[in-house]
């Protein structure tokens, strides 16, 4: 089968990250940003944890974000989506300061465009436990735009997440494409590389390579973005 869409994780992807160091400058930042708006460090990372496993395991009954911030809405108080707009505001306004704990690898936006310049559809599979603005920050980080994809899915759009096949099974149908027709590349073995079971083909990026449950990857067609 003709390969006509490429499927791309973002983070450890397209763009290089080590996650611990991310998460920890990432979490570090929004609870001295929030804390001035009385929510406590501890319990506020406590519950952007709990909300983000609650939307890995969500079932397609709401929204990734509904999920989300039913979660918090138990942690942080009933009134929590009425204080939004504060995390909203460390998105605009400092969540860019988390992209020197991130690389850049000018692979990634001569990638894109080769493949775009060759006519394959492009869509960006990266884990939708983000909200839209924070997903289009880290898109820039790596050099490229939302544009160049024709679907990003973010916690708006997205009533389920990686590892569900659930998830890869919604964007075929939104893109109207059969796994045959796809290649997912990512460097999460849990996570992206799990597509094959729907048939579609894959490549693994060794950069910054996650296996949690040190599984067996030699069959899998794998190197850089390069």
């Amino acid at each position: 089968m003709k390969i006509k869409a490429v499927l791309f994780d973002l983070d450890g992807s397209l763009l290089p990250m080590d996650q611990e160091v991310f998460v920890n400058d990432y979490f570090g930042r929004i609870a001295r940003h929030l804390a001035p708006y009385g929510f406590e460090p501890k319990t506020l990372i406590d519950a952007i944890w709990r909300g983000t496993g609650a939307m890995v395991k969500n079932d397609g009954r709401m929204t990734n974000e509904e999920r989300f911030w039913s979660v918090c809405e138990g942690l942080l108080g009933a009134d929590v989506r009425e204080r939004e707009p504060y995390f909203d505001e460390f998105y605009v306004k400092e969540f860019d300061k988390v992209a020197a704990s991130c690389g850049k690898d000018p692979e990634a936006a001569e990638a894109i465009s080769r493949l775009k310049a060759a006519g394959y559809r492009l869509i960006l599979a990266t884990n939708p436990i983000f909200p839209a603005i924070a997903t289009q920050k880290r898109i820039a980080w790596a050099g490229l735009l939302p544009s160049d994809f024709e679907l990003v899915t973010t916690y708006e759009n997205s009533s389920f997440s990686k590892p569900s096949l659930e998830y890869y099974k919604d964007i075929l149908a939104r893109c109207e494409l059969s796994a045959e027709d796809c290649v997912m590349v990512g460097n999460d073995v849990g996570e992206d590389m799990v597509a094959e079971r729907l048939g579609m083909r894959t490549f693994l990026l060794t950069r910054d390579l996650i296996n949690r449950t040190g599984a067996d990857i030699s069959a899998y067609p794998k190197g850089t973005l390069k």
